[in-house]
C-alpha cells in the first residue's frame, strides 16, 4: 500500500509538471507570433482573402473596400442643420488659441493619421451605425459554418476587441469631434487623412456622412490641424467620376484653413489624395486622368493634386508608376501581411520610389485585431505587446527615412488598429481588451514620442 501511494504521488507530480511545461511552451509560441509577422508569409489563404482582386469569391469582407448608393433622406436631413449647431458649440467652448498651443504639442505635419466618421448612435443618429457590425462570414461555407453569424448588439456588445474610452459614441457629436481632435494633436500628429465618399455613397454599413466634414474641418483648425481625404472603393469610381469628385472636393473644401495642401519639391502646394484600393482599376483607367496626356487629364489644371496609390503586392509599383500615380502608401497594421505592410519590404520600396520620383508613404500601426467581425480571421492577429509593435513599426519606418509616414489608424476599430483612448471593460458575455498595465492613452504619448524622435532624425537627413 505505501508503494502504491508513493507511486500515486509521483504521478500526480508528474503529471503536474508535464501540465506546467506545455502551458509554457505554449506562452512562448503565443509571444514568438506577435513578433513572427516580419516574415510572415504573404500566400495564406486568410490573408488573401482580405483582399478582393485576390479572392473575387469573398463576399466583400472589409467595410473599407465595400460601396453602396444608400441615400438615406432623413439622415442628410438631420445632418444638414449639423454644422451650424455644431460651429456655434465649437465657438462657446473655445479657449484662448495661445493656451491650447502651451498645453499641446507641436502639430507634425509629417504625420499623417487615417480617421473614420462613420459611427453613430441613437442619440444623434436615430440608431447605432457600424458599432453593429454584423459577423463577416468566411468565403469557404464549411469553414463559415464553424464561427458565430449575426450582428453586435451596442452599447455593451460593439463590433470591436477593444472598448473606446467615449463609448459608443456617434461621429456627429461635437463634443466626440473635439475630443478626437485634441486627442490627435496631443499625438504631435498633424493631418487627419478622413475617409470620404461622395456625397449620398456610403460603406455597405454606413450612411452617408460628407454633410460632416465642413466640422471636422472647423475643429481640425481649432486645434491646427489639417486635414485631406481618403478616397474610398464607392461604386463606378473610375477617372471621370474621380475627376468630378475632386473637383467637388477642392471647390467645396479647398478654401478652408483646415484644408492640407503638401509643398512639393517644386514649391507648389497641392492637396493630396489618398486612394484606398486603388490596384482594383486598370493603370490605363489612371492614367486617363493622372498623366498630362490622358483624356480625363487633371494634370495642370486647377485641381491638380498629389494622388497616392494603395501597393498591397510587389507588382503593383510598376502599375502605380504606370498609372500616373504621384506616390504609395501601405496602409495595412498587419507586418507581414501583404508585401507593402512587410516591414523588411521598405527599403526596396523606398529605393524604387526614389528612382522613379515618387513619394513612399509607410503605414505603422499599434497592432491588428479583427475577430469581432472576422471570428475566423486570427491568423491575422498582431498582438500589440504592450506598445513594442507599433515602436517596431516607427523604427522600421524612420530607417527609410520617409517625407511622410502615416499611421493606421486613430479610430478604425473594427480591426483593432486604434490609438484612441480605450478602457477596459466586461459584460456579461464579453471581455474586451484594453491597454494595460498603462493608461488609455499610451499610444497617443507613444505617437508624440516617435513624432519628436522623427523631427530631430528628419534635421539630420537633411544635413
Amino acid at each position: 500500500i505505501l508503494n502504491y501511494d508513493i507511486m500515486a504521488r509521483f504521478r500526480r507530480r508528474t503529471c503536474i509538471i508535464l501540465l506546467l511545461f506545455i502551458l509554457f511552451i505554449c506562452s512562448i509560441m503565443m509571444a514568438l507570433k506577435t513578433l513572427r509577422p516580419d516574415r510572415a508569409g504573404f500566400g495564406d489563404p486568410f490573408g488573401l482573402g482580405l483582399l478582393p482582386e485576390l479572392q473575387q469569391q469573398t463576399v466583400l469582407l472589409d467595410n473599407k473596400q465595400n460601396s453602396l448608393n444608400r441615400i438615406q433622406g432623413d439622415t442628410v436631413t438631420r445632418v444638414s442643420n449639423f454644422h451650424s449647431i455644431a460651429v456655434n458649440t465649437m465657438k462657446a467652448s473655445m479657449p484662448p488659441i495661445n493656451k491650447l498651443e502651451e498645453e499641446l504639442s507641436s502639430p507634425n505635419y509629417n504625420f499623417h493619421i487615417f480617421y473614420y466618421s462613420w459611427f453613430g448612435n441613437p442619440q444623434f443618429d436615430g440608431k447605432y451605425i457600424h458599432w453593429n457590425h454584423p459577423l463577416l462570414p468566411h468565403w469557404d461555407p464549411k469553414i463559415a459554418n464553424n464561427y458565430p453569424k449575426g450582428r453586435h448588439n451596442p452599447p455593451e456588445d460593439i463590433g470591436a476587441n477593444f472598448y473606446p474610452e467615449l463609448g459608443s459614441y456617434s461621429s456627429k457629436d461635437p463634443s466626440v469631434i473635439e475630443a478626437h481632435m485634441k486627442q490627435m494633436r496631443s499625438a504631435s500628429t498633424g493631418v487627419i487623412v478622413l475617409s470620404w465618399y461622395p456625397p449620398g455613397m456610403a460603406d455597405e454599413n454606413g450612411e452617408p456622412n460628407d454633410d460632416l466634414v465642413p466640422v471636422i474641418l472647423d475643429y481640425a483648425h481649432k486645434y491646427s490641424l489639417k486635414v485631406t481625404f481618403h478616397i474610398e472603393p464607392y461604386k463606378d469610381r473610375d477617372d471621370r467620376s474621380m475627376y468630378h469628385n475632386v473637383k467637388y472636393i477642392i471647390d467645396k473644401y479647398g478654401g478652408h484653413p483646415a484644408f492640407y495642401r503638401h509643398k512639393t519639391s517644386t514649391g507648389r502646394f497641392l492637396p493630396m489624395f489618398y486612394v484606398y484600393d486603388s490596384y482594383v482599376t486598370i493603370p490605363e483607367i489612371w492614367a486617363n486622368l493622372l498623366t498630362v496626356s490622358g483624356s480625363q487629364s487633371i494634370r495642370n489644371t486647377p485641381y491638380d493634386a498629389l494622388f497616392i496609390a494603395l501597393l498591397v503586392e510587389e507588382r503593383h509599383k510598376h502599375d502605380i508608376h504606370r498609372s500616373g500615380f504621384d506616390g504609395m502608401y501601405t496602409y495595412f497594421a498587419t507586418n507581414g501581411f501583404s508585401y507593402g505592410s512587410s516591414h523588411h519590404n521598405w527599403a526596396s520600396l523606398k529605393a524604387f520610389c526614389d528612382s522613379n520620383n515618387l513619394m513612399f508613404i509607410p503605414s505603422v500601426g499599434p497592432g491588428y485585431i479583427d475577430t469581432s467581425i472576422r471570428p475566423w480571421n486570427n491568423h491575422n492577429t498582431r498582438n500589440r505587446v504592450n506598445g513594442k509593435y507599433y515602436e517596431t513599426a516607427f523604427s522600421a519606418a524612420l530607417l527609410v527615412r520617409p517625407e511622410i509616414i502615416s499611421i493606421t489608424s486613430f479610430n478604425e476599430w473594427h480591426e483593432g488598429t486604434q490609438i484612441e483612448k480605450a478602457i477596459p471593460k466586461r459584460t456579461g458575455q464579453v471581455v474586451y481588451l484594453d491597454y494595460k498595465p498603462h493608461k488609455p492613452n499610451i499610444y497617443l504619448e507613444l505617437t508624440q514620442k516617435w513624432s519628436e524622435k522623427y523631427r530631430k532624425e528628419q534635421e539630420q537627413w537633411l544635413m
